[in-house]
């Protein structure tokens, strides 16, 4: 057994990356594994750009979240003189009583943020790449904006070293007990122990939590960048916002301006389900062609070259929210996987969250709608 950690983090991605930066803020004991070498293309935190926004369509106790997420990466910027976040303003949109457009309203009407409610033509006036139904509406958030997740994670474990932490990288962990007050860990290299484990493995937390049963499904998801087919400078930073559309019952899309990679466009909770070990890394020409079909439809300038295209994973629970609890069998031990395919924008305020429970069992959120006992996932 080497030296004994105040805490060990097992998954160095959005979340495991930010709480180990946190960690070596605090000067804690502290080491993180991951299975590859972060930042890395292997799992939910990369394809160079996240959305960041505060009306949030996915419920309202996410805000005070991602207002603290806001504060954390400005600090975190300023430590590394790496800029992490650009605004640019966030266009959400579809029906009125959709998802997305009453999900959004929800947020900022109960948190007081400020947005602009656009009908669908002042939308084609002030953005007219967008193609809109009548019927539709938007609602304009202007401090929404783009995070740079691989640059995030850099940073991020930057901070942590600074701090006295050590990344072990290409080295998962296999398995880990805990034993009175203390978590022991085992992987390939050796066995290590702490006073805490976090357990931020992503699609891998099957894996290391089995006991759990977790309703978990992996999703394989692909991005893709385009050239604009025409008014390329309609794209540009300062006239085109970062998007979240909902095209049909079952349809969303999103998307960001073009940075120089090409405009980015995607897909949301589209993809199929796939094995973590397993996942087909090649985007096939025939969901080229069905992404192609929609930006025909609702964003045709946009149907130009395809300069690049990627994969990443969702990892899912049934309610498409996030587990940030104590592990029910093991009280040292917290668990903060999955987030459902939106989580990265959070990871600031949840790596802060993470090593505020590992100290001193207490948070500054309310976390209970993020539980692990909660009826959405038994039911």
């Amino acid at each position: 057994m080497s030296a004994r950690y105040d805490v060990i983090i097992a998954g160095l991605g959005a979340m495991g990356s930010q709480a180990l930066a946190e960690c070596g803020r605090r000067r804690l004991r502290a080491i993180g594994f991951d299975r590859f070498s972060p930042p890395h293309d292997q799992g939910s935190s990369h394809g160079k750009s996240r959305i960041i926004r505060e009306a949030y369509a996915e419920g309202p106790d996410y805000v005070p979240l991602v207002r603290r997420a806001y504060e954390r990466w400005a600090m975190l910027e300023e430590e590394t003189g790496t800029t992490l976040y650009r605004r640019t303003g966030g266009l959400w949109y579809g029906p009125p009583a959709g998802e997305i457009v009453a999900g959004a309203r929800r947020s900022a009407d109960l948190h007081g943020l400020p947005f602009e409610t656009l009908g669908a033509d002042d939308v084609r006036r002030r953005f007219p790449v967008f193609t809109m139904e009548d019927d539709w509406v938007a609602l304009l958030e202007p401090r929404a904006g783009i995070l740079a997740p691989e640059a995030a994670i850099a940073a991020a474990l930057t901070v942590a070293e600074r701090g006295g932490a050590t990344i072990r990288r290409n080295e998962p962990v296999l398995r880990w007990r805990q034993s009175g007050e203390s978590v022991e860990v085992e992987t390939a290299q050796g066995k290590y122990a702490a006073s805490r484990l976090i357990i931020s493995a992503g699609m891998w937390l099957d894996a290391l939590a089995p006991e759990l049963k977790l309703p978990l499904t992996v999703q394989r998801n692909a991005l893709y960048w385009f050239t604009p087919a025409s008014d390329s400078a309609l794209f540009e930073p300062g006239r085109f916002p970062v998007f979240l559309g909902q095209l049909g019952e079952d349809t969303r899309w999103y998307g960001f301006p073009d940075t120089g990679d090409g405009v980015k466009i995607a897909l949301h909770h589209h993809g199929a389900s796939v094995a973590p070990d397993a996942v087909d890394r090649v985007v096939k020409p025939a969901e080229v062609e069905f992404l192609r079909s929609l930006i025909a439809r609702f964003m045709p300038a946009a149907n130009g070259v395809l300069r690049a295209t990627a994969v990443c994973t969702y990892t899912n629970v049934p309610d498409e929210h996030f587990i940030i609890d104590r592990h029910p069998l093991a009280d040292r031990v917290l668990v903060a996987s999955p987030c459902s395919g939106h989580g990265f924008k959070f990871a600031s305020a949840i790596g802060e969250a993470l090593v505020d429970l590992a100290e001193t069992g207490r948070s500054r959120f309310d976390l209970a709608p993020f539980s692990i006992s909660r009826a959405a996932l038994r039911s």
